[in-house]
């Protein structure tokens, strides 16, 4: 990285560059109507990846999206944008055969496939592999008028590496695991799966799949079709899968008409909002697949050959790993007796919690507001609320924003529409 603290000023840096910052990069070209790498809005993004990704370890060959591909980067906010999922199909000359598989719901590798494609176009404008580790104030006649952008990259003393009048933090979602658990080679986290089952011989014999939700169900059943001879345990605190509710009506809380109404709902109704429609999202499985699994456990059960063996009402209690395997204890809340499981290897599919901006604002969070829960106060254009100090503008989208603009703020749902509403706040100032 070149430190360019005052010869080069750029007028937007985004702190990571996933599907989010990838969408205001977009939004910042189709608005201000110029060409990917122009100089007429000068935009600079950095991803700590080493090249773009979005997750990767669950690229399942058969996995499909779980939202239309209606909602890609573009559609909703600009449907005549170049960079539509249609005109992506268009380029690649699959078109045709797209319409003809009557569906919405495209693979994910396709759809990982699409993300790439707009990625490249913006290769010029984005450093990867690069950590950004602070945002520092620059005072000029009494005011905070820009803010250098910290950083280093494979390991490098910090250094400024941009000075910019506005900055996006889209640092996305960091995976989550229960306490005392730490990955190895035996132990992953399911946003890891497909990078360490390689490493498994086809002689596991038996595996650990631990969670409830859509990646705990798509891990069970990889792993129960990758490793024929091997027993899959599926380990979950409920009494089976919940269905996610995808039901038209519902639905509609991520419209980004329904985001104006959660953000102007008084704070006990946006909780309650947040408590009715968590199963739109958080620990469901899609119908389908929960149906497939009974299916495929029901028929091994009938042969005699039961390899997919569910433990529901249950909790892992510990978890020791030694030379040849992982010894899994797992807790029955309804008869109380413990189970212990020698396993070839353990998936947590225990979700992810949103990447906190405060960290990287710790220069400037005497200047930024805080709501009545402590957390950073963000306006409905998603800059954050801060003193009259400071005039240059600083923005978060992604999940750490869903207390204030609901369940679509880190989902793709809405992703076009609210990065383009970044970025037509960031033109008018």
């Amino acid at each position: 990285m070149t430190a360019q603290p005052g010869s080069s000023i750029a007028d937007v840096v985004g702190i990571g560059f996933g599907p989010s910052n990838l969408a205001l990069a977009i939004a910042l070209e189709d608005i201000a109507g110029t060409g990917a790498g122009s100089s007429e809005v000068g935009m600079k993004f950095y991803e700590r990846q080493p090249e773009f990704g979005w997750h990767r370890g669950m690229l399942m060959e058969d996995a499909t999206m779980q939202v239309s591909f209606l909602k890609d980067l573009a559609t909703m906010r600009n449907p005549m944008s170049r960079y539509t999922f249609v005109s992506y199909l268009q380029e690649k000359g699959r078109i045709a055969e797209f319409i003809n598989s009557k569906t919405l719901y495209p693979l994910r590798v396709e759809f990982h496939d699409y993300l790439e494609w707009a990625a490249h176009r913006f290769q010029s404008n984005v450093s990867y592999g690069s950590e950004i580790t602070g945002i520092r104030p620059v005072v000029e006649n009494g005011v905070v008028e820009y803010v250098d952008v910290v950083g280093r990259t494979s390991g490098g003393p910090e250094t400024v590496v941009q000075r910019t009048r506005n900055v996006v933090i889209g640092l996305g979602l960091t995976p989550r695991l229960p306490e005392g658990i730490e990955e190895s080679d035996r132990i992953w986290h399911s946003s890891r799966l497909l990078h360490r089952a390689g490493a498994l011989t086809q002689e596991a014999r038996s595996l650990v799949v631990v969670g409830s939700g859509q990646s705990a169900a798509e891990a069970a059943d990889y792993l129960h079709r990758t490793f024929p001879d091997a027993v899959v345990h599926t380990v979950l605190s409920r009494y089976g899968y919940s269905v996610a509710d995808d039901s038209p009506f519902v639905n509609g809380i991520f419209d980004p008409e329904a985001v104006d109404q959660f953000f102007d709902a008084p704070s006990e109704a946006k909780q309650r909002l947040l408590d009715y429609h968590g199963n739109t999202n958080y620990s469901v499985v899609d119908l389908d697949l929960s149906q497939d699994l009974y299916r495929r456990s029901y028929q091994e059960k009938v042969l005699g050959k039961q390899r997919l063996r569910m433990l529901n009402t249950s909790r892992v209690t510990s978890v020791d790993e030694h030379a040849t395997g992982v010894r899994v204890v797992v807790d029955s809340m309804s008869s109380g007796h413990p189970q212990a499981l020698d396993a070839d290897a353990v998936v947590f599919a225990t979700g992810y919690r949103p990447s906190d901006p405060v960290p990287l604002l710790q220069d400037l969070l005497s200047e930024c507001k805080r709501d009545e829960e402590g957390r950073l106060s963000v306006e409905r254009d998603y800059r954050v609320t801060t003193s009259d100090a400071v005039r240059c503008g600083i923005y978060v989208h992604g999940a750490s924003t869903e207390s204030s603009h609901g369940l679509s703020a880190g989902l793709l749902s809405n992703t076009a529409v609210r990065s383009g509403e970044i970025a037509d706040s960031i033109l008018k100032r």
